[in-house]
Order: structure tokens, then C-alpha cells, then sequence
């Protein structure tokens, strides 16, 4: 098998370093590895197949000589850095928005839309963690049924806003502790939040991502332009309110979905125990529904909750979750790369 020369960009970083640790485990052929990282990170060693690589810094000359290159560093780098790594004759592989909903640009999940990498022009994005995680599941249902619209509420962890968040909210919950948060007294000693407007220890926050005018989130809004590309339905009309909880690593989406054609519980439960990527755990009689906790650091997604919306005609409601580092990034972003 052919070993490739593999570049990660923010590989200290929540995400680069789950690309690290899912390139080893999946033994994907790496002939080099190189560690890219910001002027701040520079020189910090990250480990890999029992090696220790120090981080290089970002610079036009990082992509030489390879060959395909991850992108997880934000949207700024990418819009900047992405241009460079393909004229480098680099492949690269975008986890930002920006290039997203290009029109030559593939935007991928392997398990619905594996073909379309075979258009890429040096460059495939990988879709929102949001969006990914409910596709999971909403695709296959697609195909039995048809979907026309969703209505959803996505509950996602702190892990979607980087590293500083997950010690954001380690700390906000180490505070708490301290000085009685739960009961109502506060004190000055409480850090001033950071990363969100808000405390997000024991909090939620309706809001992910910047404000539209026409009230949505971008967030929110990327589940249906993503999903109209992803699943190539171009139709496709998605309401969503995002929410930010106090969990660290996995996300969960609560959706109702209408279709065109008559639903069953017992088609959709076949249907989605037999999709790729996806688990069926629904035993509510028996306490046995997907949550953050169960599939955090586990690969595939579980749905559950299934039944029949009782507000649509032909409608099912589920409830879906998946570790936002794995299929909602790094994972998916290392399954694209296989398929190349």
C-alpha cells in the first residue's frame, strides 16, 4: 500500500489532535507527518505512533513535498493557507465553513456521499459537526421515505469551540463547587467568562455561532444549506435552534422530520439499525437511549427515541448523538481521506 506524506494544520489543537490520535488507530499509511501549528504553539511536541514530532510553524513552505493536508485551525487560516497548500499540488481537507458551500467545492460524509470526492479539485470541505451528526441518521431515513423538512433543537458540547473551552467550563464547574453556584450566592472570586457571553457551567446558551437578521444563527442555518448539498436535495428546508450545554465532547440533535411518503416505526427502526456508521439504541422500556456519555470517544452515532410525529402527517421524531471530534470532525475528515 502506498504510504502518503501528511501534513496536520492545528495539531495541537482539540481536533488536530484527534486527527492524530484517528490517522494511528485507523493505521492510516503515513509515510511523513508534519505538525503545523500557530508561532505560539510552534516547537510543542505532539506524539505519534510512539514518536515525538515537534510542531512547526505555519508558513507558505509547510506543504512542500506533501501530499495531503488537514485543515483545523479556523477560518482565517484556512482562507488563507488553503490557496497555498493546493498550489503546492497538495490535497487538502478543510474542517472551517469557508469553503463549504462552494459550488466546486465536495462537501462530504463518506457513508451518504462518498462519490462526490471524486470531483475535488484539490480541495473537499468537511461539513458542520452539527450537521453531520443529524445527517447520520436523517439520510437514511431520507432514502426510505423522502424527507421535505425538519424541525430540530441541537444540544452541543463545549469541545464545537475548541480546547479554551473545555477548561473554560472545567474551571467554571471547579468554581462552582467552591462557592455554592448551584444554591444562588455568588462572589467576585468567579472567573469572567471567556470563550462564550455566558457561564456555561449548569447553563445553557441559545446561541452558537454569530446572529443572522433574520434571527437564526449561522449555526443554525448550515444543517439545511449544508444538508441540501450534502444530500444533493436541493428542496431541503431545516429549522433549528442550536444550544450550547455543559458537556464536553459529544453533541445531540432532537429532530422531527416530515416525509413524502408514509412512515412506520418498525421500516424506520430497520432502517436506520442497517445504516453504516450508526447505531440503534432504543429500549426506552429499558432506559436504553443515546447520550453524550455513551458515545463520547466511540466512532459511530447513535439514534433512538424513534416514533411517529404526531404533529406532521408523515413525520418521525428521533433523537441523535455523536462524539463532535470524531464523526463530527476528525474522524470524517480521516474517512475522506481513506476514500481518496
Amino acid at each position: 500500500m502506498k504510504a502518503y506524506h501528511i501534513a496536520v494544520v492545528g495539531a495541537t489543537g482539540a481536533v488536530g489532535q484527534e486527527l492524530l490520535r484517528v490517522l494511528e488507530r485507523r493505521n492510516f499509511p503515513v509515510a511523513s507527518l508534519r505538525a503545523i501549528s500557530s508561532a505560539r504553539s510552534a516547537g510543542k511536541s505532539i506524539r505519534f505512533r510512539d514518536h515525538s514530532i515537534p510542531s512547526e510553524e505555519l508558513a507558505d513552505s509547510s506543504f512542500d513535498k506533501i501530499e495531503i493536508v488537514f485543515f483545523s485551525a479556523g477560518g482565517e487560516i484556512s482562507r488563507k493557507y488553503v490557496p497555498v497548500a493546493c498550489q503546492a499540488d497538495a490535497i487538502a481537507i478543510d474542517n472551517s465553513s469557508v469553503f463549504r458551500m462552494e459550488p466546486h467545492v465536495p462537501l462530504v460524509i463518506p457513508e451518504i456521499n462518498a462519490e462526490d470526492v471524486r470531483g475535488h479539485r484539490g480541495l473537499i470541505a468537511n461539513p458542520n459537526c452539527t450537521t453531520a451528526i443529524a445527517l447520520m441518521a436523517l439520510y437514511p431515513l431520507h432514502r426510505a421515505f423522502g424527507v421535505r423538512r425538519t424541525f430540530a433543537a441541537s444540544y452541543q458540547a463545549v469541545s464545537g469551540s475548541g480546547g479554551r473551552a473545555i477548561n473554560e467550563l472545567t474551571q467554571q464547574v471547579k468554581d462552582a463547587a467552591q462557592e455554592s453556584l448551584v444554591s444562588g450566592s455568588r462572589t467576585d472570586r468567579q472567573a469572567t467568562p471567556r470563550v462564550y457571553p455566558h457561564p456555561i457551567a449548569f447553563n445553557l446558551l441559545p446561541h452558537v455561532d454569530s446572529f443572522l437578521e433574520s434571527g437564526y444563527t449561522k449555526e443554525e442555518m448550515k444543517m439545511q444549506n449544508e444538508g441540501r448539498k450534502i444530500m444533493h436535495l436541493p428542496q431541503f428546508r431545516a429549522s433549528v435552534t442550536c444550544v450550547r450545554v455543559p458537556v464536553y465532547r459529544a453533541h445531540s440533535v432532537a429532530v422531527s422530520a416530515e416525509f413524502e411518503r408514509p412512515v412506520s416505526v418498525e421500516h424506520a427502526r430497520e432502517v436506520l439499525a442497517k445504516a453504516p456508521g450508526l447505531e440503534l439504541v432504543d429500549e426506552p422500556q429499558n432506559n436504553r437511549y443515546p447520550m453524550p456519555l455513551r458515545v463520547a470517544g466511540k466512532d459511530n452515532c447513535e439514534v433512538g427515541r424513534v416514533r411517529v410525529d404526531c404533529a406532521f402527517e408523515n413525520g418521525l421524531s428521533f433523537w441523535v448523538s455523536g462524539d463532535q471530534l470524531l464523526k463530527g470532525a476528525a474522524l470524517n475528515a480521516v474517512q475522506i481521506a481513506e476514500l481518496l
